[in-house]
């Protein structure tokens, strides 16, 4: 990571300005945008890194560090800490053309007359010839229990929405609520070392990968379809909790008393900065055409944020489209410069 001293003009508002025109800023630090700041000095252009968290990593940093990643080529077995690990260490490697900006939020985007941009933050202001958005799905946050219960009393202690550290389920009793891949990929990862882990699901089918179900039914794990929750509450201090069930369309009504519950029911999103820097959003997703680009030239969007015919929102998914974005934008820059013919 480099950090760069430019010659700048404070302006009356606070806010630092540089003379410097860098080639490309990525916006968002997620895996996609890691990886384009990475493709992007591969190509030997000078890059800008900007992400609003205090570290680079997204929500995989923040939420899954410790999940198994599944889809990504080569990369087996896995976790979401050691994915970031990687995609820092490639960062590293072009320290000297990728200037990386944490804790900061891209507040507006500006097109000059001469086809070039400025961002602006809450204190710098950043002259560029592209940008490239890869700011996923945008703010986040879990999907809760459609029930009432204790939330302020219970979450973080013994009701979870993610799990940043394994062990903290050791020898403990957990019901993880949910169809979804996250939720059977933490079944199974707590099963080696929870003392019983309970699957609870209103369908009886999952929305996962085939191989992951098929591994989870032949796990230990208990699977409880379809039943859906009817209240949650604590038991007391040094006691856990007792849960609630329906089965749907049935009368069984089974109570569960257990240690902690992991819920996963997915995240909502809001895009609101894409529409709040004037580009062009269909249904919450940045529209682009097959390299990526937006109808505003030398404006590119990758990963989670965007949309177009047979999108697939997925980690890997996202890493095929940074160099079609990057080739792209290069050739628009430096038409003398030739397509790489190989990795």
């Amino acid at each position: 990571m480099s950090t760069t001293d430019n010659t700048a003009a404070v302006a009356a508002d606070g806010v630092t300005g540089s003379d410097e025109l860098v080639d490309v800023v990525v916006i968002g630090g997620g895996p996609i945008g890691m990886f384009t700041a990475f493709y992007s000095a591969m190509r030997n252009l000078s890059v800008q890194l900007i992400d609003s968290l205090p570290q680079l990593g997204g929500q995989v940093a923040a939420l899954y560090p410790e999940k198994p990643i599944h889809d990504i080529a080569g990369f087996v077995s896995g976790t979401g800490a050691e994915l970031i690990a990687n995609l820092q260490k490639q960062i590293d490697s072009f320290g000297d053309r990728i200037d990386v900006h944490v804790n900061e939020e891209v507040q507006g985007l500006n097109r000059l007359d001469d086809g070039t941009f400025v961002l602006t933050t809450k204190t710098r202001s950043v002259h560029t010839r592209s940008v490239i958005v890869a700011i996923g799905s945008g703010a986040f946050a879990p999907r809760p229990l459609a029930i009432d219960y204790d939330r302020d009393g219970l979450d973080g202690s013994k009701v979870f929405y993610f799990v940043k550290r394994l062990a903290d389920f050791e020898g403990k009793n957990v019901v993880v609520a949910g169809g979804g891949d996250a939720a059977i990929d933490w079944a199974l990862e707590l099963e080696k070392i929870a003392a019983h882990v309970t699957l609870v699901h209103r369908r009886d089918n999952f929305r996962a990968l085939e191989s992951s179900v098929a591994q989870l039914r032949e796990s230990s794990v208990e699977i409880l379809t379809p039943y859906k929750f009817v209240d949650v509450v604590d038991e007391g201090e040094g006691a856990g909790l007792r849960i609630d069930l329906a089965q749907v369309k049935g009368d069984d009504q089974p109570s569960l008393h257990v240690d902690a519950l992991l819920v996963n029911y997915g995240f909502t999103s809001d895009n609101h900065l894409l529409r709040d820097w004037g580009l062009p959003v269909k249904r919450g997703d940045l529209q682009v055409n097959e390299f990526l680009e937006t109808e505003i030239p030398g404006i590119y969007g990758v990963g989670d944020a965007v949309n177009y015919p047979g999108k697939v929102k997925l980690i890997s998914a996202g890493f095929g489209e940074v160099p079609r974005a990057v080739n792209h934008l290069s050739e628009e820059l430096y038409p003398d410069r030739k397509q790489p013919l190989h990795s």
